[in-house]
C-alpha cells in the first residue's frame, strides 16, 4: 500500500524534484520502487492496448468470412490467419486435403491477406474464363516492390493487369511469331538442336547417366536463340552458371521466408531481409544484365531485328519521351527473365518426365517407336506436320503433361471486383490460387487420374481426343503465352529422341520413383537412364 501511495504521488506530481511535497527528497528508495511499479504497469497497459488493437484489425480483416456465401475453410488464428494450417513445402498435397475437406472453393487467411483456393475444372473455368476480366490481375508482391530488393518493372508473369501488361503481351506474342514461331524456320532450329542433344546422349555410349542437365541445355538454347540469337555449347561455363541460378531461383518462392515476407510486409523493413529472401533471383538478374549489355554492343539499329532483344530495343527508341510506354531497359530485363522461366524450365522438366515415364513403361515406348517408324521412318527428321498422323504419340505427350502436372498451382490471381464462383462470393481484392493439379487429376473426369494412362486421350477407335479438363497451360487472359512454342518443342524433341534411341532403367538400379519434388514446378526425383541407339 505504501508503494502504491508513492506511485499515486508520482503521478500527481510529474515535476517530482520541484514538488512542494518533496516527494523524491522525502523517501528516495520508496519513490524508486513506485517508479518501477509504474513503469511495469505502463508496459503492461501498452502491451494490452497493442494486443487489443491487433485483435480489432484482425477482426476487421476477418469480417468477410462472416459474410453470406463466403467460401468455407479452416478457422484462422488471430494475426497469423491460416499460416500454420498451410504446408509451404508441399502446397499441392496441402490443397488436395483442403479440397477433400471443404470442397472446390476454399477460403483462407494468410496473415491478413484473404486467399481463395480454386480446385476442379468447373470452378477453374468459372473463375478464369467466365470471369476472365475480373480475375486477370495479380496481387501486389511486397518483396519485389521493396527498395531493398531492386526495381520492379512490368514484365509478363507477375505484372499487374492493365495497359502496360497488355502492351508487353502483344509485343512478345507477335515478336515470337515474326521470329519463326509456327513456321518452318523455327521448326528446323528445334530439330537441329534435337540433333545436338542426340549427339550428347550418344556420347554416353549406352552407359547410365542423368538426362536432366542435357535437356535443360537443349531447351535453353531454343529460348536463347529467340532472345539473343545465340546458341551455347553444352560445355559453356556461362550456360552452366545460368542453369544453376535458374534452378536455385525456382526453389526460392516456395520457401517459408519468401512466403512470410509477402504475407507480413512489415518484415521487409528489417535491414537486409529482402535480399536474403530471394538471393538466387538477384544473382540471376545480374547475369541477364551482363548478357543484355554484351548483346546491345553488337546490335546494328539499321538492320532488321535479329531476336526479341533487338525488337524490344527498337521499341525503346520509339518510346523515348513517352512516359506512358512500358518499353524501357528496366522492363526489358524483366521480360527476358520471364521468357526464360516460362519458356525454358517448363519444357525441359516435361521432357525429363517424358523420358522417366518411357523407361518405366517400355510397352508405351515401343508403341511410340512403332508409330514413328510407320509415319516418319529413320530416313528424315520429324516435322510438325507428322503430328496429325501420330495419335498415340500425341496421346502420350498429353498424358505426360497431365500426369506430371508440373505446374500444380498457377501464379496468384487477384479479383478486381466481387465475383461468384460455384455459388460462393469472392470479394474484390481477394488473392486466387488456382489448383491446376486438381484439374488434371480430378477423379470425376479421368478414368485413372493417378496413373500414367495414355488412353485418356484416345477414343474407342484409337483417334486422338482432348477432354475439356485438360488445361496444363491454365486458361483465361493469363494463359501461358508460350504454349505454341512448348507444344512444338515437346513433339519435336520427344520424337527425335525416340526415333534415335531406346531408353531403359540401368541394370542393377532400383526402379525410379514417380513422386515429384515440388520446387515451384513439380520436378521428377533424380534418376538415371541408358540411351541405346536403335
Amino acid at each position: 500500500m505504501t508503494v502504491l501511495r508513492e506511485a499515486f504521488w508520482l503521478v500527481r506530481c510529474p515535476a517530482r524534484s520541484w514538488c512542494n511535497e518533496g516527494c523524491v527528497q522525502r523517501n528516495p528508495a520508496r519513490s524508486e520502487a513506485a517508479m518501477g511499479l509504474l513503469t511495469g504497469e505502463a508496459l503492461w497497459a501498452v502491451a494490452v492496448a497493442v494486443a487489443v488493437f491487433l485483435l480489432l484489425v484482425d477482426l476487421m480483416h476477418r469480417r468477410q468470412r462472416w459474410a453470406a456465401r463466403y467460401p468455407p475453410g479452416p478457422v484462422p488464428l488471430p494475426g497469423l490467419g491460416n499460416l500454420l494450417h498451410v504446408d509451404f513445402q508441399n502446397l499441392p498435397y496441402c490443397f488436395y486435403k483442403l479440397q477433400r475437406r471443404f470442397g472446390d472453393v476454399v477460403g483462407l487467411q494468410m496473415g491478413w491477406t484473404p486467399v481463395v483456393v480454386v480446385s476442379g475444372p468447373e470452378a477453374m473455368r468459372e473463375a478464369l474464363v467466365q470471369h476472365s476480366e475480373d480475375t486477370a490481375d495479380r496481387p501486389p508482391i511486397p518483396a519485389l516492390e521493396h527498395p531493398g530488393f531492386g526495381p520492379r518493372s512490368q514484365g509478363l508473369l507477375l505484372a499487374r493487369y492493365g495497359s502496360a501488361w497488355r502492351e508487353q503481351r502483344r509485343f512478345s506474342v507477335s515478336t515470337l511469331r515474326n521470329l519463326g514461331l509456327g513456321k518452318k524456320s523455327l521448326e528446323q532450329w528445334v530439330t537441329e538442336e534435337a540433333g545436338c542433344l542426340g549427339a550428347a546422349f550418344a556420347d554416353h555410349a549406352g552407359r547410365p547417366f542423368s538426362p536432366k542437365a542435357l535437356l535443360n541445355k537443349a531447351v535453353c538454347n531454343v529460348i536463347a536463340s529467340l532472345i539473343y540469337a545465340r546458341r551455347f555449347e553444352y560445355d559453356d561455363a556461362a550456360l552452366d552458371s545460368m542453369l544453376d541460378l535458374l534452378h536455385d531461383t525456382l526453389k526460392e518462392p516456395s520457401g517459408l521466408l519468401p512466403m512470410l515476407v509477402n504475407a507480413v510486409p512489415a518484415l521487409l523493413h528489417i535491414p537486409g531481409l529482402p535480399g536474403k529472401a530471394f538471393p538466387a533471383q538477384k544473382a540471376f538478374m545480374a547475369l541477364l544484365d551482363e548478357l543484355l549489355t554484351e548483346h546491345s554492343m553488337t546490335r546494328d539499329p539499321h538492320e532488321p531485328p535479329r531476336d526479341l532483344t533487338d525488337a524490344f530495343l527498337a521499341e525503346v527508341e520509339k518510346a523515348k519521351g513517352n512516359p506512358e510506354s512500358s518499353f524501357n531497359e528496366d522492363n526489358l530485363r524483366v521480360v527476358v527473365a520471364d521468357l526464360f522461366f516460362a519458356g525454358m524450365v517448363t519444357t525441359s522438366v516435361t521432357l525429363s518426365w517424358a523420358l522417366l515415364l518411357m523407361i518405366l513403361h517400355p510397352d508405351v515406348q515401343g508403341r511410340v517407336q512403332q508409330e514413328i517408324d510407320e509415319v516418319i521412318g529413320q530416313g528424315r527428321r520429324p516435322e510438325m506436320a507428322d503430328q496429325a498422323h501420330m495419335p498415340f504419340t500425341s496421346a502420350v505427350i498429353h498424358e505426360v503433361l497431365r500426369f506430371a502436372s508440373i505446374i500444380p498451382l498457377t501464379l496468384p490471381h487477384m479479383t478486381s471486383r466481387d465475383i461468384d464462383v460455384r455459388g460462393f462470393l469472392i470479394p474484390k481484392g481477394t488473392t486466387l490460387l488456382i489448383n491446376l493439379s486438381s484439374v488434371l487429376k480430378d477423379e470425376r473426369v479421368w478414368e485413372q487420374p493417378f496413373r500414367f494412362h495414355p488412353e485418356h486421350f484416345l477414343d474407342a477407335q484409337g483417334r486422338f481426343v482432348k477432354p475439356e479438363a485438360f488445361m496444363p497451360f491454365a486458361a483465361g487472359r493469363r494463359a501461358c503465352p508460350g504454349e505454341p512454342l512448348a507444344r512444338m518443342e515437346l513433339f519435336l524433341f520427344f520424337t527425335c529422341l525416340l526415333q534415335r534411341f531406346s531408353f531403359s532403367v540401368p541394370a542393377g538400379q532400383p526402379r525410379p520413383s514417380t513422386i515429384g519434388v515440388h520446387e515451384t514446378v513439380m520436378m521428377p526425383a533424380a534418376y538415371q537412364l541408358c540411351a541405346v541407339p536403335r
